[in-house]
C-alpha cells in the first residue's frame, strides 16, 4: 500500500515547494488542504501553484469552484477520503498539502459529520435571516445548540445556518457530533506519515512579510478587483479570506495601499500563530526544520515515505 502522506504547516512555510518536489520524486499526486485554494479565479491571494506547477504532477481539489458556493470540512472529507484511494489504485502516494486544520483532522479523527445538506432548511433560515436579522438567527440557533452558538458570531451567517441546518437534520447540536477533543488524539493508522515544517518564529514572520509583498506586486488588487467585477459581492466567504478582505478594504477607500499591507502583514503573522498553536497539540506530526538545507530535507521526507511504505506492504 501506499502511504497517505501529509505536510502541514504555518502559511508561507514552503508546504507547497516541499509537496510538489516530493510528489516528483516518489510519483506523488497532491491534494489541496487548502480552503481557499479550492476556488476559481481566487490565484494570488491564495498562493496557488502556478499553472507550470499544476502540470509538473496532478493536482487535486485546487481550482473547481465558483467563489459564491460554500465549501466545509465536511465536503472536503467526503472529495478527499475517495480521490486518496483513487491515487493509491494508480500506483502513487496521495500526498495532502494544507494548513487548514480542521480538513486534516476531519481525515484522523472520528467526525461525524452531516454529509446530505438540504436546500430547503437553508433557504428557509436565510429568509429568516433577512426578515429578522443577524441576531435573532443566532439567537435561534443559540436556544437548540448554545455551545455552537457561544463559538460562532452573529454575523457570520453561513456557519449559524449551516449549525442550524444539522441540527433540523439530525435531531442533534452540531456541538455533539465532534466526537474528538481538540487535545485528544488517536493513534495514526499505519499509513499515515504526517509531516509538519517549522522554523523559528522570527524567520515565519519575515517569510510572511515579505510574501504579502510579492502577492501586491502579483495583482492581488487587480484579482480582487476583477472578482468584485464579475458581481461576487465582497462579503462572501472567500472574499473574507486574508487577502481577499484586506484588498477590499482599499479598494473601497477605507485603508490606504501602505496601510493596507501593514494589516495583511499583521493578520497574517496573527493567521500563522494560531496555525502553529493548533498544530503544535498534536504529538502525531514528525516536524521538519526548514532552516535544514532543502535538498536534505527532501531525501529525509523521500526516505521517511520509503520507510512507511515497506512497513505498510
Amino acid at each position: 500500500m501506499y502511504p497517505l502522506v501529509i505536510i502541514i504547516g504555518p502559511t508561507g512555510i514552503g508546504k507547497s515547494g516541499l509537496g510538489l518536489a516530493l510528489a516528483q520524486k516518489i510519483g506523488g499526486e497532491i491534494i489541496s488542504g487548502d480552503s481557499v485554494q479550492v476556488y476559481k479565479k481566487l490565484d494570488i491571494g491564495s498562493a496557488k501553484p502556478t499553472p507550470e506547477e499544476l502540470q509538473l504532477v496532478p493536482h487535486h481539489l485546487i481550482d473547481f469552484l465558483d467563489p459564491a458556493e460554500p465549501f466545509t470540512a465536511a465536503q472536503f472529507k467526503l472529495l478527499a477520503t475517495p480521490l486518496i484511494e483513487e491515487i493509491r489504485g494508480r500506483g502513487h502516494f496521495p500526498i495532502i498539502v494544507g494548513g487548514t486544520g480542521l480538513y486534516i483532522r476531519s481525515l484522523l479523527d472520528p467526525y461525524d459529520f452531516s454529509q446530505h445538506g438540504s436546500e430547503e432548511i437553508r433557504l428557509k433560515w436565510k429568509k429568516f435571516a433577512d426578515s429578522h436579522g443577524n441576531l435573532l438567527l443566532h439567537e435561534e440557533l443559540n436556544k437548540r445548540d448554545p455551545q455552537t452558538a457561544e463559538q460562532l458570531h452573529p454575523n457570520d451567517v453561513l456557519r449559524v445556518t449551516r449549525a442550524l441546518e444539522i441540527y433540523e437534520l439530525t435531531g442533534k447540536p452540531q456541538s455533539s457530533q465532534r466526537q474528538f477533543k481538540d487535545d485528544q488524539y488517536q493513534p495514526l493508522d499505519p499509513s499515515v506519515l504526517y509531516i509538519g515544517l517549522t522554523a523559528p518564529r522570527s524567520l515565519i514572520y519575515e517569510r510572511i512579510n515579505q510574501r504579502c509583498v510579492e502577492m501586491l506586486s502579483q495583482g492581488l488588487l487587480e484579482e480582487t478587483l476583477a472578482l468584485i467585477k464579475d458581481g461576487y459581492t465582497p462579503t462572501l466567504k472567500p472574499l473574507q479570506s486574508i487577502g481577499y478582505r484586506h484588498a477590499v478594504w482599499h479598494l473601497q477607500g477605507l485603508v490606504t495601499q501602505p496601510e493596507m499591507l501593514r494589516l495583511l502583514q499583521r493578520d497574517t503573522r496573527h493567521f500563522a500563530k494560531r496555525q502553529l498553536t493548533w498544530f503544535n497539540r498534536d504529538p502525531r506530526i514528525s516536524w521538519y526544520d526548514i532552516q535544514t538545507d532543502f535538498n536534505q530535507l527532501l531525501e529525509s521526507v523521500v526516505q521517511a515515505c520509503r520507510a512507511q511504505q515497506s512497513r505498510v506492504k
